[in-house]
């Protein structure tokens, strides 16, 4: 089968399209033809290198972490899925392998793709849905009438964060240029700020939450405009303790090290007297089959922003990694 395989750590060309063995499911497993997956920018960060010390692959490797396709066959043991379902899943953390025309995927990560809803569309959505709502709705435990900053609003994640921070009955503040202003009101952010003339710092205070999507100065500076006891839950920083133990199980070893290089970040949140939290989001089928019954309830709608044709995965990366897209990008490796 044709798959996007990473052969070493490095720029775009330590990547490339070539022909593997088709993969078998093992127990509890489901192979699925996969009809088209979402890129994330935790694609060319893996292949970069820069999230070794959370996940080290053994290459050669299969990339992709979100798929959508249809049920080819079943593992033993596998109960709740019949062939020929449509399905989605953002694959399991130590595996990938959703950039192949086939993938084995544990069926507790799988979910039905909504009715009415095309794999195109479905492929962009286990990531970024599911990131979105384990930190606004696990993490920071957004509640009615509560206010949420999300900088960047009209990246992959932060289209869905808008809409489920919605659905939870927050007030939404984020940040977009005027190119992506009038794509995050129609998702329902209540107050927009241009990030090219106005800093967020400047007229924020007291949100009870925020969702960092950018990390680096951004970061740095949303501690100072949450209020007391508020949290700021971030995908773009630095991983701290809990980002070991709860996120990826692993040991004292790296949750010291994780200690370590977070405690600039950790201090700066206790300064302001506030909580820091490194989400690695968990697949999980479930919690993607509540984000398929929001989207049948018309409270999610996914934003694709381009679909390209398998063939073209290194011009959808590089596409990608220039930081315009506006929604989710899309490969798809059979015709809808």
């Amino acid at each position: 089968m044709k798959a996007f395989v990473m052969t070493r750590y490095g720029a775009a060309d330590a990547s490339e399209l070539r022909e593997v063995p088709r993969p078998q499911p093992g127990p509890g497993e489901v192979l699925v033809r996969v009809h088209a997956a979402g890129l994330n920018p935790v694609d060319f960060k893996t292949r970069e290198g820069e999230i070794k010390a959370l996940l080290r692959y053994s290459l050669p490797a299969v990339m992709g972490n979100e798929l959508s396709g249809v049920v080819e066959e079943l593992g033993d043991g596998v109960d709740i899925f019949a062939k020929g379902d449509r399905v989605f899943a953002r694959t399991a953390k130590k595996a990938m392998g959703a950039f192949a025309e086939y993938a084995a995927v544990p069926q507790d990560l799988l979910a039905r793709v909504p009715d009415g809803v095309d794999l195109a569309t479905a492929a962009g959505v286990p990531l970024a849905g599911l990131t979105a709502l384990q930190a606004l709705r696990d993490e920071i435990g957004l509640t009615p009438g509560q206010r949420v900053f999300i900088p960047g609003g009209a990246g992959g994640v932060g289209t869905f964060a808008i809409q489920v921070a919605k659905w939870l009955g927050a007030e939404v503040i984020t940040t977009a240029s005027p190119r992506g202003r009038e794509l995050v009101e129609q998702l329902g952010a209540d107050r927009v700020i241009d990030y090219t003339t106005e800093r967020f710092e400047d007229q924020l205070r007291d949100m009870d939450g925020v969702f960092d999507l950018l990390g680096g100065e951004t970061l740095q500076s949303s501690f100072g405009v949450v209020k007391p006891g508020g949290k700021v839950v971030s995908v773009a920083g630095l991983p701290e303790p809990q980002t070991a133990r709860k996120d990826l199980g692993m040991g004292s070893v790296m949750t010291a090290v994780f200690w370590f290089v977070s405690r600039k970040l950790r201090a700066e949140a206790r300064k302001n007297d506030v909580s820091y939290r490194f989400l690695f989001m968990h697949p999980s089928g479930s919690e993607l089959a509540e984000l398929g019954d929001m989207i049948e309830g018309g409270h999610l709608a996914p934003v694709i922003d381009r679909v390209f044709p398998f063939d073209q995965i290194a011009e959808a990366m590089a596409y990608l990694e220039t930081g315009r897209a506006k929604g989710k990008v899309i490969v798809q490796m059979v015709e809808q």
